[in-house]
């Protein structure tokens, strides 16, 4: 399968991201908001994103032309009519999931492929809102995307041999490694990556070390790029408790559990670099990155 039109409904960090590796393998993409704004600033990032990868000599000024030709942005559902695959970057909660893939299951009868991004929501529940549960799959992307390889492929328990064999070829296309993983919370990564986190944030809270000391002891101890609290603020500190939270709703193992500090971070607005303030301060705050 080689996919010439595809669609991204969400266009925050994450779903610009998508949207911007779809085009530069190829695909002529839309990005889909209800709202105008949320539109303008993915545009807004996707040209920076392309900007930067033309100073750094990984694109030239054509490529770059033709990669933006490509994309365009709108509040119009209809205008996703001609997409194959159609990926969804919304907000972690399973009901405006739900909601959402309800109606492209209604908008969009000829999409191949409805995928989502979730990291923690399973396949199955998104695709129970849908009358044609076969087309529902799992693209987990990684951020940053146009930077990550990975793309986890979760099957739901109705996912067909067809749309997953599919999918996996669309995650090659776009220039991505796909691995196959069952429908439970977490997949793969996080599975193992949230008791890791989870453990350096109740090192921290215990006062065992200090922050600086704890991510420095997985950097240089482990090789690791980022510790555990610096990655935790990266990936943003409300998102990693929904994680949590989903993780641990599923098998009931304190490893997953959010540690009371990270509630109260979080129910502060103290989410990370997106916000300004989480484990540490930050001078500005980034645009929103998901796990």
């Amino acid at each position: 399968m080689q996919v010439g039109s595809a669609a991204v409904v969400g266009a925050g960090f994450m779903g610009s991201g998508i949207a911007e590796s779809a085009a530069r393998a190829g695909c002529r993409v839309v990005v889909h908001e209800p709202e105008r704004p949320p539109l303008e600033r993915s545009r807004d990032k996707v040209h920076r994103s392309v900007e930067k990868a033309v100073k750094a000599g990984k694109l030239d000024d054509g490529a770059a032309g033709e990669l933006l030709g490509r994309l365009s942005w709108s509040t119009d559902l209809d205008e996703l009519s001609g997409a194959e695959v159609v990926m969804e970057a919304v907000i972690e909660d399973p009901k405006v999931k739900g909601k959402l893939f309800q109606r492209l299951d209604r908008a969009l009868p000829d999409a191949r492929i409805l995928a989502t991004n979730t990291s923690s929501i399973p396949i199955a529940e998104v695709a129970s809102w849908t009358a044609r549960r076969d087309r529902v799959v799992g693209l987990h992307f990684f951020s940053p995307v146009p930077v990550m390889k990975l793309v986890e492929v979760v099957r739901g328990i109705d996912t067909s041999d067809d749309v997953l064999r599919e999918a996996e070829a669309f995650a090659h296309q776009i220039g991505k490694q796909p691995i196959r993983t069952k429908d439970r919370s977490g997949f793969i990564v996080n599975m193992l990556l949230v008791p890791y986190l989870m453990s350096g944030i109740r090192m921290y809270e215990d006062g065992f070390a200090s922050r600086e000391d704890i991510d420095k002891g997985m950097k240089l101890g482990c090789g690791h790029p980022m510790g555990p609290l610096e990655l935790a603020d990266f990936i943003g500190l409300d998102v990693m408790y929904a994680i949590g939270q989903s993780l641990y709703e599923e098998f009931k193992r304190p490893d997953f559990a959010p540690p009371p500090l990270l509630k109260r971070m979080v129910v502060s607005g103290h989410f990370g670099r997106k916000s300004g303030r989480g484990f540490y301060e930050y001078e500005t705050a980034p645009a929103k990155v998901a796990a």
